[in-house]
C-alpha cells in the first residue's frame, strides 16, 4: 500500500483542462468535480466574517446556453477520466439544472455501464419556490474507470449506528469475541450483521449539513461562496481511496478537498482558475499545517 509523502500534495492556478499537465494519466482512486451548476449568475464572497456575501466574485456561472455549458464540462470531465487509476472512481457534484444532462453526458465518456449510482445529497438550507417543489438536495453522479473500483463500504464514515429498537430486538447473539450481532437469511445464503458495525448510510446523506461550511457562525467557513463541509468530501474520500491514494480536484474553490484528503492521509492536487480561490485554498492548507507546492500553470509549460 502507498504511503503519504511530505511535501508532494500540489496546488495549481489553472484551468481543470490543464490538470494532466500536473497528474500522471492513470494515477488518481478519486477525482471530485464540484463545477459551477449553471446557476446563472456571479458569486461573491463574504470577505468579513459576519457579512453577507457581497465581496469580490469568486467566479461566474453564466452561460450562454445549455450547449455551451454542456461542451465546456464534457471537455474537463475526460480530462479528469484519463487521470483514474484502473480502480478510480469520478464524482460530478451537480444539481438538478443540468444533471440529467450531464449523466447523459458521462455516460458518453465514461460508458454507460461504468456508471456506480448517485447520492442525494441534502445540504439542509432550505428550499422555497413559487412553481414546484423546493430544490432541497444536490446530485453527485458516481462513475467508475473499471469493473472494480474502490469501494470501502464498511468504513465508518459509511455507516450510522442501528436504531436502539432494532439493536434490542435483533441483535441478541454474541460472538467468540463480545460482538453482538444478527443472522438473516435471504435466498438461503446467511447474511451476519454486527451491531458495532452500525448500518450502511445508503444513497440520501442528510448528515452532513452546509451550514457548518457556509454560515458566518462556524469555524470551518471561510467565506467562500459554495463551500461543502468537510464531513461530506471526508466520506467521498474515504468511500473510495486507501490511505496514500492519490486525490485530484480540478475546481478546488474553498479547498474541502484538499484539507479533506490530507487529513484523511491521501495525497492530492488541485486546481482553480480564480484569485480568490487559490487565496483560500492556501490560507486553509497554511493554517491546517499541511506541506504542499503551489504552481502558477503557464501556456508555454
Amino acid at each position: 500500500m502507498r504511503t503519504r509523502r511530505t511535501a508532494t500534495d500540489l496546488l495549481v492556478r489553472a484551468d481543470a483542462r490543464e490538470l494532466g499537465a500536473y497528474v500522471t494519466a492513470g494515477s488518481a482512486d478519486v477525482a471530485y468535480l464540484d463545477p459551477p451548476f449553471k446557476v446563472e449568475k456571479s458569486f461573491g464572497a463574504r470577505v468579513v466574517k459576519g457579512a453577507r456575501a457581497r465581496g469580490p466574485i469568486a467566479y461566474d456561472d453564466t452561460w450562454p446556453s445549455l450547449e455551451a455549458y454542456l461542451a465546456w464540462l464534457e471537455e474537463r470531465i475526460a480530462v479528469a477520466r484519463d487521470l483514474l487509476s484502473p480502480r478510480g472512481t469520478l464524482w460530478l457534484h451537480l444539481d438538478s439544472r443540468a444533471v440529467h444532462e450531464a449523466k447523459v453526458l458521462c455516460d458518453r465518456v465514461f460508458g454507460a455501464r461504468r456508471f456506480r449510482g448517485e447520492v442525494i445529497w441534502v445540504p439542509g438550507n432550505g428550499s422555497k419556490s413559487k412553481s414546484g417543489p423546493g430544490m432541497g438536495h444536490q446530485t453527485l453522479l458516481l462513475y467508475a474507470r473499471g469493473a472494480d473500483p474502490i469501494w470501502n463500504g464498511k468504513d465508518p464514515s459509511m455507516r450510522a449506528p442501528f436504531a436502539a429498537t432494532s439493536q434490542s430486538m435483533h441483535f441478541t447473539r454474541t460472538d467468540e469475541s463480545g460482538r453482538r450481532y444478527r443472522d438473516r437469511i435471504v435466498s438461503g445464503k446467511t447474511y451476519r450483521y454486527y451491531a458495532d458495525e452500525g448500518r450502511a448510510i445508503g444513497s440520501v446523506w442528510t448528515d452532513c449539513p452546509a451550514m457548518t461550511a457556509n454560515t458566518p457562525l462556524m469555524a470551518e467557513t471561510t467565506g467562500y461562496p459554495t463551500q461543502k463541509p468537510v464531513k461530506l468530501l471526508d466520506r467521498i474520500i474515504r468511500a473510495t481511496s486507501d490511505v496514500g491514494s492519490l486525490v485530484v480536484d480540478p475546481f478546488a474553490g474553498s479547498g474541502t478537498t484538499l484539507v479533506a484528503a490530507a487529513a484523511a492521509k491521501r495525497n492530492f492536487v488541485g486546481s482553480d482558475m480564480g484569485e480568490l480561490a487559490i487565496a483560500t485554498v492556501r490560507t486553509r492548507l497554511d493554517a491546517a499545517g499541511v506541506a504542499y507546492r503551489f504552481v502558477a500553470h503557464s501556456a508555454k509549460r
